[in-house]
């Protein structure tokens, strides 16, 4: 089994599976720049990952073969991540003097404590975060233990395309990743809290951000399906020609009165709600700076009207902004999914770790 937090020195392929489409990212390194290899988004069939569980392995793998060769890449060694939905975390001290191994074993003797399922069932990893404040001969340990189900299916779904998975992370900590390389194009300090809102196709999830370490996560089922569903609704079209229509444009002069603005007001609505609970669970009342990532995060003037009716200042992310690209990629395609590759983009960092 990978470890949830392996490190390996040679270049790993970032892939992000979400519930509409396969994200692939290569990213190279020289001195502290970076620079996009190859990337490429490949769309799922309807139904092949449903909350971000993979539902039909075929088509995963199918998927995963087309966006191998769209981006041209010779790599076959993966990062992939779980949903954060799929992982329990726990910190719990340990004593300072043990080596990788020793904790190893009394963690799989004392992890029952800690997690809800049969240990057979599980994948455990863990990292060393420092010492422990209260007392400088115990260290605190993160613990993240995941379904193996979870971990396989994903490996079997690489399988299929000649790809091999050498990193299963975690998507909250792919996202912290990528938001150290944002830290310098935000208004706020890196010490203030950032509301990180990325908004799939079906799930919305918020990530508050304090000293670029995630405090609080919250996932909602709200995403921007319902706005292919409701254009899909009004003026007749498949599926496909609907999601095409809201990237592309070419609607009738009606469509932003009475689709895309209702669906905007939604949004604003779930995303305040979102943080309203934050508010309610802690010391805080307020954010520093609002991020918008995910598909959905690129439809027009959804930063504007956040910002405005919420009175937070709002951005777009793009993780790329400082990056230098390959003659080969895309770089205004690049710049339109650039929003949605924030959790293929941390795990593409992995190869530097």
């Amino acid at each position: 089994m990978p470890g949830l937090f392996n490190k390996k020195a040679n270049t790993l392929l970032g892939i992000d599976i979400s519930s509409t489409s396969v994200k692939l990212l290569e990213l190279s390194r020289q001195g502290d720049r970076y620079r996009v290899e190859a990337y490429a988004v490949e769309p799922l069939p309807a139904s092949a990952v449903i909350e971000k569980n993979i539902a039909e392995l075929e088509g995963v793998g199918q998927a995963l073969s087309r966006v191998l060769i769209k981006a041209k890449t010779s790599l076959r060694n993966v990062a992939v991540a779980v949903a954060g939905s799929a992982v329990i975390t726990k910190t719990i001290e340990m004593d300072a003097g043990l080596s990788d191994d020793e904790m190893e074993s009394q963690l799989k003797i004392e992890a029952d404590q800690y997690i809800p399922y049969p240990l057979d069932e599980v994948a455990i990893d863990f990292e060393v975060q420092g010492a422990s404040a209260r007392n400088p001969e115990r260290v605190n340990v993160l613990l993240a233990a995941c379904r193996k189900e979870n971990v396989e299916v994903r490996e079997a779904a690489l399988t299929l395309a000649g790809l091999t998975a050498r990193v299963v992370d975690v998507e909250a900590y792919a996202l912290e990743r990528s938001f150290g390389l944002l830290a310098n194009q935000l208004a706020a300090s890196k010490e203030r809290l950032v509301a990180v809102v990325d908004i799939g196709a079906t799930m919305t999830t918020l990530s508050v951000l304090h000293n670029g370490r995630i405090i609080y996560t919250r996932e909602q089922l709200f995403g921007g399906r319902q706005l292919t569903e409701e254009i899909q609704r009004r003026y007749n079209l498949t599926v496909e020609q609907a999601g095409l229509a809201k990237k592309q444009g070419g609607l009738p002069d009606d469509y932003v009165r009475e689709v895309l603005q209702p669906f905007r007001e939604a949004l604003v609505q779930q995303v305040s709600r979102s943080l309203q609970f934050f508010f309610a669970s802690g010391q805080y009342h307020s954010v520093d700076q609002i991020l918008l990532a995910g598909g959905t995060a690129s439809v027009p003037g959804l930063d504007r009207l956040i910002e405005q009716q919420l009175g937070t200042p709002t951005q777009v992310a793009n993780p790329f902004a400082e990056m230098t690209l390959n003659s080969k990629v895309n770089a205004a395609a690049l710049t339109s999914d650039a929003p949605a590759m924030m959790i293929a983009c941390g795990l593409a960092l992995r190869s530097f770790d």
